[in-house]
């Protein structure tokens, strides 16, 4: 079969479906491959650099399989052969005319767009590819329009603050942005009705602004859900006062399926100080603040910026051309099995099923719903089974009885040791109270670095053992020979523990 990229035709489209790297690697799995005319000029790929990568400069008119990064023209529609199969960013959910079109043609229509979110078909997630880069290019903005330093610093003519950037929603773009944001030292903060990211908030720097609510619970998608009326008055006052505070506000909430929920008002972008700057990363698809106009630059009596631009991942042409290429390689490798250049659209597969609109000219649009697995929720029949196994946690009485038991045992052990081991006992037993009341306040996270506090006590077991091999008795021998090996076994492993940990931080 012949794999054909278009050449965009959309204003303003800077992307290729297709890099050269792809091209080998479709190519690899048996495709012949034909480009189009200049069809990555926007992304500094040329025609004579896919030539090179081994595919033919041409039309795609009789390609089997048209790759395209959005819909093609009514023109390019129509130049296409009947039974091709058309993979590219459909936006099936809004466009309605658009899957009529495409209904009434002979061919087979997947869009990008509509990957399902479940564990194996991340890979091919073009919206999570795309969000990372828009997230990144939208802190970029925010800087240029801001003009002036996002970190702190102190200097001989005076003292700078840092920036201080509000990131509404902490998905795919909101965490990308959060990262950009503090890499660069900003005070960054960060809100989501989903819990489960605050963690991952805290991970990149930024503070968590959590709403509390009982609506607020784990997604079971992945995605933010629509939140209730006494949620959302709470949301009113939290972004009233944070907009008084924030230099930079980057709006990504999005509902699929739906429009963008309107989250910052009018009035919030009055209070906001002259020279602030709003990026709403949702204007595509109606805005996340008023007064946005989707594309535009618009600046308010007050002075604040609010850019709409849609187009965030194409100002980094060449790398957004990579990421959705190697997406729709990752697709056609699923669509491949064997290897050998032939196009296999599998409607048991749940994820080719949720992405066909159109298959053989009849409409398969909307796809039935997927099970994803973020975080399921307990059937009655698991719940019942599950509470009579749920121990309650310890109470404080029953827990000083136990201290307490084991404080006269250790007493008792003492008192009838002989004069000489008395002082040691004590000395250890102290360690043992003041250890457990140390340790067990140290956060979960510090755990691995508090490895390297008992490599140095290791090392004192370890001299200690060493002083006693060779007392002549061999009870104390064979103890001492097993504290060395153990204490040993301790040291070498924090310290690998330990190693592993540091690279994860490193550059490379």
């Amino acid at each position: 079969m012949i794999v054909g990229v278009l050449r965009e035709v959309g204003p303003g489209e800077t992307r290729v479906a297709a890099t050269p790297a792809t091209v080998g690697q479709l190519m690899k799995l048996g495709y012949d491959v034909v480009v189009e005319p200049g069809a990555g000029e926007l992304s500094t790929f040329s025609d004579v650099a896919y030539a090179d990568a081994g595919a033919s400069i041409g039309p795609v008119a009789e390609a089997d399989v048209v790759l395209g990064v959005n819909a093609p023209s009514a023109e390019q529609l129509g130049a296409l052969k009947s039974g091709v199969t058309l993979i590219s960013t459909l936006n099936a959910r809004f466009d309605e005319s658009l899957v009529q079109d495409l209904s009434q043609r002979p061919l087979t229509a997947l869009s990008m767009d509509a990957v399902p979110r479940i564990s194996r078909a991340q890979s091919l997630d073009v919206l999570s590819s795309m969000a990372n880069i828009a997230g990144y290019r939208a802190v970029v903005e925010a800087a240029h329009e801001f003009g002036r330093f996002f970190t702190g610093q102190v200097t001989a003519a005076g003292k700078v603050p840092p920036a201080r950037v509000l990131i509404v929603g902490a998905g795919v773009a909101g965490l990308s942005a959060i990262g950009t944001a503090g890499s660069m030292g900003a005070v960054v903060r960060a809100t989501d009705p989903r819990p489960e990211v605050a963690d991952q908030v805290a991970s990149l720097g930024g503070e968590y602004l959590a709403i509390e609510n009982p609506e607020a619970e784990v997604s079971a998608t992945g995605y933010a859900k629509e939140m209730g009326d006494d949620y959302k008055a709470r949301e009113v006052q939290l972004y009233t006062a944070q907009s008084r505070e924030a230099d930079i506000i980057i709006t990504t909430a999005l509902i699929p399926g739906r429009p963008a929920p309107r989250i910052i008002t009018a009035e919030m972008v009055a209070s906001m100080k002259p020279g602030s700057v709003i990026v709403d990363m949702a204007a595509a698809n109606g805005g996340n603040v008023e007064g946005t106009v989707a594309g535009e630059r618009v600046v308010t009596d007050n002075g604040v910026t609010i850019l709409g631009y849609t187009d965030l991942p194409g100002r980094l042409p060449a790398q957004a051309s990579q990421l959705y290429g190697q997406n729709l390689v990752n697709l056609l490798k699923l669509m491949t099995p064997g290897k050998d250049g032939q196009l296999v659209v599998d409607f048991d597969d749940v994820v080719i099923r949720s992405m066909t609109v159109v298959k053989d000219g009849e409409c398969t649009w909307p796809p039935p719903p997927v099970q994803v697995s973020a975080a399921p929720a307990p059937s009655a029949a698991a719940a019942e089974v599950t509470a009579p196994v749920a121990k309650e946690p310890m109470s404080q009485g029953k827990r000083i009885g136990v201290v307490a038991a084991a404080a006269a045992v250790l007493f008792a052990l003492i008192a009838a040791a002989p004069a000489a081991l008395q002082g040691h006992l004590i000395v250890f037993a102290l360690a043992i109270v003041v250890g457990f009341y140390v340790i067990g306040h140290v956060h979960h996270a510090l755990h691995t670095p508090l490895m390297s506090v008992t490599n140095a006590i290791s090392s004192i077991i370890i001299v200690g053992a060493l002083l006693q091999v060779g007392v002549g008795k061999p009870i104390v021998t064979t103890l001492a020979l097993a504290a060395i090996l153990l204490a040993s076994i301790n040291i070498f492993g924090g310290f690998a523990v330990t190693r592993r940990m540091l690279a994860m931080f490193s550059r490379s």
